[in-house]
């Protein structure tokens, strides 16, 4: 049986899509490696205020999602 024939969206390439194949159903597997940054493995250390800044936001976005989910329409 043969893999499908697709197109990669980023450098326009044909590729056989393979099962188990790592990245995207739409990129070969050279455009799907992921992009080496500094940021994603250096931890960002955040001080009180921050945190308590982000928790803040956390709680906001909680809050307003469980009254979008469980408000009344009467």
């Amino acid at each position: 049986m043969a893999f499908p024939i697709k197109v990669c969206v980023v450098c326009n390439e044909e590729f056989a899509l393979k099962p188990d194949k790592p990245g995207f159903a739409n990129r070969c597997p050279e455009c799907s490696v992921p992009e080496e940054s500094t940021d994603s493995t250096a931890k960002h250390r955040m001080d009180a205020d921050e945190r308590k800044s982000a928790a803040e936001a956390n709680e906001a976005r909680r809050q307003a999602m469980r009254n979008l989910l469980y408000r009344k329409d009467s």
